[in-house]
Parts: C-alpha cells; sequence; structure tokens
C-alpha cells in the first residue's frame, strides 16, 4: 500500500494512492495514519477494510495540498554522515558507530510546502535522505529481526541550517528543527512495495540543476544495523521516523563555493518508488 494525507495543515484527512497513481480518500475508515493507527495493526486492518471498500472510494482534488503521509510522530532521529562520499565533502571521519541526532517533531511538513529559511539564517542546506517509519513498538531489537518492526519508507528532506548546526554550541539538533525542515513525502510506501531498500536511487536537485545523484547501495550502515543500534539506546514507537543520512551534493560541501538555499529557490528531489517533492525556499513568515 501506499499511504497519503491531505487537507490543510492540521486537519489532514487520510488516503491511499492506488497503483494507477490516483489519490484517493480513505475519511471512511475512521483512523489517521498515526502512532494509534500502527500500534493496533492498523496496515493489516487496513488492507482487509480496502479489499471491501476501494471501489467505492473518492479521488482527492488535483488541487487538494498533500501533508506528511503520516500525523507527527513520538520522534524524528537521524543519522549523519552514514554515506561515504558525504563524510569526504564535510572533511569529517567516516564514522565506525552511527551517528544519532534528533529533528524536533514541529519541523514536520507536508512534500510541497514551502521551506522556511530561519531568521538569522545564512546556510540554508539541503540533504535529500530514505526515511524508514517503525511499524511496532521496538526495545532492543537484533539486526536479524530488525525489518520485522518497519512499517514502510518515505522520501524526507532533511533541511538544514549549517551556521546553527557546527556554529552556535551544542548539538545539531539546533540547525535541524526549524519549522518546515522535514518535508516527508508524498507517500508512506509499505514495506511490501520496496523489494530491497538498499538498492534505490535518490536524487536533489536546486533550480533545475541535479546537485545529488546516488543510490541506497552507498549506505555505510544499512537499515537493519541503524534500527538495531537505536533501539539499544531508545525506545522506537509505532510511527517513529529514522532519516537515514544523505549522499555527497549538498551545499556545503560544494567546491570551490558552498550554496546555500535563497528565497525564491525551487528544490525538486525523489527516490525510486516513493515519489518526488518540491519545495520552494522562502523567508520565514514569522521571521
Amino acid at each position: 500500500m501506499k499511504l497519503i494525507r491531505f487537507g490543510d495543515p492540521g486537519s489532514e484527512k487520510p488516503g491511499i494512492q492506488n497503483k494507477s497513481g490516483q489519490n484517493l480518500d480513505c475519511s471512511a475508515f475512521g483512523e489517521d495514519w498515526n502512532e494509534a493507527f500502527f500500534t493496533n495493526n492498523g496496515l493489516a486492518r487496513l488492507e482487509q477494510w480496502l479489499a471491501v471498500n476501494q471501489s467505492n472510494l473518492t479521488e482527492v482534488p488535483a488541487n487538494a495540498r498533500i501533508g506528511s503521509p503520516i500525523a507527527r510522530p513520538s520522534k524524528i532521529i537521524c543519522i549523519g554522515l552514514n554515506y561515504r562520499k558525504h563524510a569526504e565533502e564535510a572533511g569529517m571521519a567516516v564514522p565506525e558507530v552511527p551517528i544519532i541526532f534528533m529533528k524536533a517533531t514541529s519541523s514536520l511538513c507536508g512534500p510541497f510546502d514551502p521551506i522556511y529559511i530561519p531568521r538569522n539564517s545564512v546556510q540554508t542546506d539541503w540533504e535529500v535522505e530514505l526515511a524508514v517509519v517503525i511499524g511496532k513498538r521496538a526495545k532492543y531489537v537484533s539486526p536479524e529481526n530488525a525489518n520485522e518492526f518497519i512499517a514502510g519508507y518515505c522520501l524526507h528532506n532533511d533541511v538544514s541550517e549549517r551556521d546553527f548546526q557546527l556554529r552556535h554550541g551544542g548539538q545539531w539538533v539546533k540547525g535541524k528543527s526549524a519549522d518546515h525542515f522535514a518535508p516527508l513525502g508524498p507517500i508512506l510506501a509499505t514495506k511490501d512495495e520496496i523489494p530491497d531498500p538498499h538498492n534505490l536511487r535518490l536524487w536533489l536537485k536546486l533550480n533545475g540543476k541535479i546537485l545529488q545523484d546516488s543510490n541506497t547501495s552507498d549506505l555505510i550502515f544499512d537499515i537493519p544495523t541503524i534500527v538495531s543500534h537505536l533501539s539499544q539506546y531508545m525506545t522506537l514507537l509505532p510511527g517513529d521516523v529514522i532519516s537515514t543520512g544523505t549522499p555527497a551534493g549538498v551545499g556545503m560541501g560544494l567546491k570551490p563555493t558552498p550554496r546555500y538555499l535563497e528565497h525564491g529557490d525551487t528544490i525538486e528531489l525523489g527516490i525510486e518508488g516513493l515519489g518526488i517533492s518540491r519545495q520552494v525556499a522562502m523567508k520565514d513568515p514569522e521571521a
């Protein structure tokens, strides 16, 4: 299945994308795609419900806003420097264990919402990433069993303010958590839709020019390793998002001169099987 959510921010409705690419309204199912849904075997129940009701579902209006495919999760966890060439372009050593940091869940937004450049920002950057969504409570999971705890996969832009991240003291979270710094979606593809998440092309364009173009086969730490590692330190809850890292080609690493987002820039990104998202950078309206 491919799950979507649509509607105004804070009032999104649940839906699916069918095999023909149509977005269908699943409001009649009576649940949002949130922690409670995943906790209560929601994917299996939804599949059974669709077998009976899908032919009666109405199409989502073409002009409807597409939101994050899951409601705000308990955690957005990110893995840093998880592609070898990205570590090299950042001038940092290839990690021996996964580097973990968090994004505030309030940074979550839809895949076509604008990126807000925060007040006092001078280095807002882009990062195309494969995100994993947890399907059931996971604690002390082994790598061999990690796949059992995955609901599916999403496209994520791990927007980052490098000056805040690296030169404002404290943890990377400062540069990762501004409003609209986590465009997620457009779809959540259940794991049966993605037979091999370790062989997916991922790419990103800035104003039509491709800057990131890689494959998840280049991950330093694979997904079972990441899920297992995280579960040793924290309980992963249904609906939690794990963003697995970005390949080379971020603005900070461009040579000879780094390039950061400016008002009006257009970012387009995609992952094989997970769709395409697009954001326009703009000054934060509250700045």
